[in-house]
């Protein structure tokens, strides 16, 4: 027997899952995305990953601006669903629309619940200096994330992972664990165990203002900000003129071992950027100036003056 499925999911993360259910045999009889949104240098409309990846296998897709309204619970309904998938959606589904299906609705999460519900899953764990997280696929409810869990799998956080590491990881680990559910729920053996209500946390959206990079923070404290926030949305520091300063993202990093702080946070210690911080230092490894590619420091450093005795994040 085959599910007949409804998928709702947008980023490029809920893209695998949507791929795998496919492949598994099952039948999505509709896809949800959020809708397109301006992008890039013209600001023209640009379509969720989800949502083009469904048109190219010839799956209806539906953007809906919010689900509350009684012509969406009417279209939800026709569906004729067994299950709904909900992964990185992005839209808060009511009561009427979690009852809709037969079986219910199954969301996948990037980590370890009751640690890290809501938004920012995996950049939380990594800036948090977390060295385990997870997968799982829980039953829906109103709650945000505290649905029963059904399946799990964890994945360790290395110690110079970044969050589009972790991402592509969880990523593919969390769809092959959606298809583990749908067939359990096939032959009605999916079980589901209450979450815990110790350890709960909550990760919520990255704010621009928090990419700003600290160096009055620990060494270890630096390096997790920068590696939970790279690629994106990056973090990031100023330098240059007053009035005038340039924006550069620091995209990977590496703690200086044996480096000792300067007492002077943000410093440029050397010509390889090693940079002090509150205690310790770092070393920036790769960077992006604004409007320009990625690069190593030593490539940066040949058109950009940051050399030694330089303080970041600080104009002059």
């Amino acid at each position: 027997m085959t599910m007949r499925v409804v998928f709702m999911g947008s980023p490029a993360f809920s893209v695998p899952a949507l791929a795998e259910i496919i492949g598994a045999g099952h039948e999505v009889v509709a896809v949800y995305a959020q809708p397109p949104r301006p992008a890039g240098r013209g600001q023209d409309d640009r379509k969720q990953p989800v949502h083009e990846f469904a048109e190219r296998a010839g799956l209806p897709v539906h953007t809906p601006r919010n689900l509350k309204a009684p012509e969406a619970l009417t279209q939800f309904r026709a569906h004729d669903a067994d299950v709904a998938v909900v992964i990185a959606y992005g839209l808060i589904l009511p009561q009427d629309i979690l009852d809709c299906p037969r079986y219910g609705c199954l969301n996948m999460h990037a980590s370890a619940l009751p640690r890290w519900r809501g938004a920012a899953p995996i950049q939380r764990a990594i800036m948090a200096g977390d060295t385990v997280t997870a997968a799982n696929v829980m039953r829906m409810e109103a709650g945000l994330d505290t649905g029963p869990v059904c399946l799990v799998e964890t994945v360790a956080i290395t110690a110079d992972m970044t969050t589009g590491a972790l991402h592509d990881a969880l990523s593919s680990i969390g769809a092959r664990l959606v298809v583990r559910a749908l067939g359990a729920l096939e032959r009605g053996s999916l079980i589901a165990t209450p979450q815990s209500t110790d350890g709960v946390t909550y990760a919520h959206k990255i704010e621009k203002a928090e990419c700003r990079i600290d160096f009055g923070r620990t060494a270890e404290e630096v390096h997790n900000h920068i590696r939970g926030l790279s690629p994106h949305p990056g973090a990031w520091f100023d330098v240059g003129p007053v009035g005038k300063p340039e924006r550069i993202k620091v995209l990977r990093c590496a703690l200086s071992i044996g480096v000792a702080s300067s007492g002077t946070p943000g410093l440029v210690l050397d010509d390889q950027l090693t940079i002090a911080c509150g205690n310790g230092a770092v070393r920036l490894i790769e960077l992006q100036r604004a409007g320009k590619r990625p690069m190593p420091a030593i490539d940066l450093l040949r058109g950009f003056a940051l050399g030694p005795g330089t303080v970041l994040n600080c104009t002059n």
